[in-house]
C-alpha cells in the first residue's frame, strides 16, 4: 500500500532531504541523503517505516536540478513526483518505537551527525508573552520507558526551581509545562504540538529516540529549539538548526563499548542482538559492529527482535543459533525492558559470556526482570551517582532534599537536568525572549558545567562531544548503588 507524502524538502544546496512522511500509516524514522544534484548520479537512501514492518529502498538517480531520471524504473520526474510514486509498503502497528531498517537488517548510520549542512526553519520566532516564559518538556510519564520519563521530568523541575529562586529572567519565571509522551511516538508528536500550541520558546525532550524525532520534526515547522535529554541515535540532529542534545551519540557509545570489549576485556567473537523497533537499537548495533572488526573481531552471529508487543519476545530460536557460534561475548543494543528477559533466557540456553550493552540498560527494572542473569554484565553510560565531581555532588544534595534523600534512579535526572538548565542559561545569554534568540544562544554554548560533564554546542551541529563511562552491572550495596564504574573513555580515546 502506498504511503502519501506529506512533508519533504529540496534543500537549497541541491541535496534532498525527506523530513517526514507519517500519512496514514506511522511516522517515517529516519532519512539520509547523499551528495548534490549536479548532473551525476545521486543515491538517495529513504527508510519508509511504518511501524512493524519497515522497508529500506535505496534509488539511484541521475539529473539536473530537480529534474530527476529514476534510472531503475526508467523515467523522468521531478522529486516531488517521486517521492509520491515510489515510496511503498506493507504496514502494520506498533506501539513501540519505529525502527529504521527491514528485520533482519540493520540500516546504516552516519559517521558523524556534523557531517552534512542541516537545515534552518524558517517559521516566525515565538515570542514569549504573559506572566510567565512557557518551557516545555515532553517525558514518558507512563509505559515502557517510565523510568526515565519520571527522572527526566523530576530534573527539569529542579532545574526550573532553582533557576526561579535565582530571581527568574530579569524579575520573570520560567513556567515548566509537562506533557506526557506515553512512552510512545504518536503520543510523542502530539505532545510537542500541544505544548507548541500554548506557547512555549523551547521543548525538553525525550529520551527515546523514535519519540524525539517525532518532537524534533513537529517543533522544525514552528522554529521552536529542542534539546533531547538521552536520545542518542546519531543522525537525529539532521532534523534541523534548532534540535540539539546533552547526550553523546551512539556513532560514540557504540565504537566504546567495542574498545572496551576488545582491549578491556579480550573478547575476539561477537554476538549482536538488536531490536528492529527501535532506531536507538538500530543505529547502536551498527556503529558497535563497524568498530569491532576495524579493530580486529569478528561478528559470529546475530539476532533480531521486535520490542512494543504484549508481550516479551521469545528469543530461544536466536539465542539456539547463537549458542552454536560459540561467542567470547554478546551485545545487546535494545532497552532494559527486554534486555532483562533476554539475559535469563541467554543464561537458560547454556550462554555464559559476558554480555554488553548501551544507555538503554540504564533502569533498576533491569535488576528485576534479569535478575543473577544480569551480574557482572557491562553497559555504557553518561554519569554515575558516585562520581566525585562537585557538579555531582551539588546535584545530588539538591536531588536528595527534594527526593527523602534518595538518589535519581536513572541517568535521565541528571540530563533532564542539564538539559533544562542549559536551556535556561541560553534564555539568560539570549539577546531577545524569543523561540529563535533562544536557539542562537543555546547554539552558542560554550564549557557549560552540566552534572553529565562540560559541554559545548557551538560548531558541533547539535552534538556536544561527551564522555563516556563503563559501569559494571552487581547487587545493590548498602547505599542501594548497582553500577559500578568500570572505565571511563574520552572522544580522543575512541578509534571508529
Amino acid at each position: 500500500m502506498p504511503l502519501a507524502v506529506d512533508d519533504f524538502v529540496t534543500q537549497s544546496a541541491g541535496s534532498i532531504r525527506l523530513i517526514g512522511l507519517p500519512g496514514a500509516f506511522g511516522p517515517v524514522a529516519m532519512f539520509e541523503e547523499e551528495p548534490a544534484i549536479t548532473g551525476i548520479a545521486l543515491p538517495i537512501s529513504v527508510y519508509c517505516v511504518c511501524n512493524v514492518n519497515p522497508v529500506h529502498r535505496r534509488f539511484s538517480l541521475t539529473g539536473q536540478g530537480d529534474s530527476l531520471v529514476k534510472t531503475s524504473l526508467f523515467f523522468s520526474t521531478t522529486v516531488g513526483a517521486l517521492l509520491l510514486g515510489v515510496l511503498g509498503c506493507g504496514c502494520g502497528k506498533s506501539d513501540g518505537d519505529v525502527g529504521a531498517g527491514a528485520p533482519g537488517t540493520t540500516p546504516p548510520t552516519s559517521p558523524s551527525a556534523t557531517a552534512k549542512a542541516r537545515p534552518a526553519p524558517t517559521a516566525p520566532p515565538v515570542v514569549a508573552t504573559g506572566d510567565t516564559i512557557k518551557i516545555g518538556t515532553v517525558a514518558s510519564m507512563t509505559g515502557d520507558n517510565k523510568p526515565w520519563g519520571e527522572d527526566s521530568y523530576e530534573g527539569s523541575k529542579l532545574a526550573v526551581d532553582e533557576f526561579n529562586a535565582a530571581g527568574g529572567l530579569n524579575g520573570k519565571k520560567v513556567e515548566l509545562l509537562l506533557e506526557d509522551s506515553g512512552s510512545k511516538q504518536d503520543q510523542a508528536k502530539t505532545a510537542a504540538e500541544k505544548l507548541m500550541s500554548e506557547g512555549v520558546i523551547g521543548i525538553v525532550g525525550e529520551v527515546s529516540s523514535g519519540n524525539t524525532i517525532q518532537i524534533a520534526k513537529s517543533a522544525f515547522e514552528k522554529g521552536i529549539p529542542v534539546i533531547a535529554v538521552g536520545a542518542t541515535r546519531t543522525d537525529l540532529t539532521q532534523l534541523g538548526t534548532n534540535v540539539f542534545r546533552v547526550c553523546y551519540t551512539d556513532d560514540f557509545q557504540g565504537p566504546v563499548m567495542a574498545t572496551f570489549a576488545y582491549d578491556k576485556l579480550g573478547l575476539r567473537k561477537m554476538a549482536v542482538m538488536t531490536d528492529n523497533n527501535l532506531p536507538y537499537s538500530q543505529g547502536l548495533s551498527a556503529s558497535f559492529k563497524d568498530t569491532f572488526t576495524k579493530l580486529g573481531g569478528q561478528i559470529v552471529a546475530e539476532g533480531f527482535y521486535q520490542s512494543g508487543g504484549n508481550e516479551v519476545p521469545d528469543f530461544a530460536g536466536k539465542l539456539t543459533e547463537i549458542k552454536n557460534k560459540n561467542p567470547d561475548g554478546m551485545f545487546c543494543s535494545g532497552y532494559f525492558t527486554e534486555v532483562g528477559p533476554l539475559a535469563q533466557q541467554a543464561r537458560a540456553a547454556g550462554i555464559t559470556c559476558p554480555l554488553l550493552g548501551g544507555d538503554g540498560w540504564d533502569s533498576r527494572q533491569l535488576l528485576t526482570s534479569g535478575g543473577d542473569a544480569v551480574i557482572g554484565s557491562f553497559f555504557c553510560n553518561h554519569y554515575n551517582n558516585a562520581d566525585n565531581r562537585p557538579q555531582v555532588t551539588e546535584f545530588l544534595k539538591k536531588w536528595k532534599a527534594k527526593h527523602n534523600g534518595q538518589e535519581p534512579e536513572t541517568t535521565m535526572g541528571a540530563l533532564g537536568y542539564d538539559a533544562t538548565a542549559l536551556m535556561l542559561d541560553a534564555l539568560k545569554r539570549a539577546k531577545t525572549v524569543d523561540s529563535k534568540a533562544l536557539t542562537d544562544a543555546i547554539e552558542d554554548t560554550v564549557d557549560f558545567k552540566a552534572v553529565s560533564g562540560d559541554i559545548t554546542l557551538k560548531g558541533n551541529n547539535g552534538n556536544p562531544p561527551k564522555r563516556a563511562i563503563v559501569v559494571q552491572v552487581e547487587k545493590p550495596n548498602a547505599a542501594g548503588q548497582w553500577q559500578m564504574f568500570a572505565k571511563d573513555y574520552t572522544p580522543d580515546q575512541i578509534k571508529k
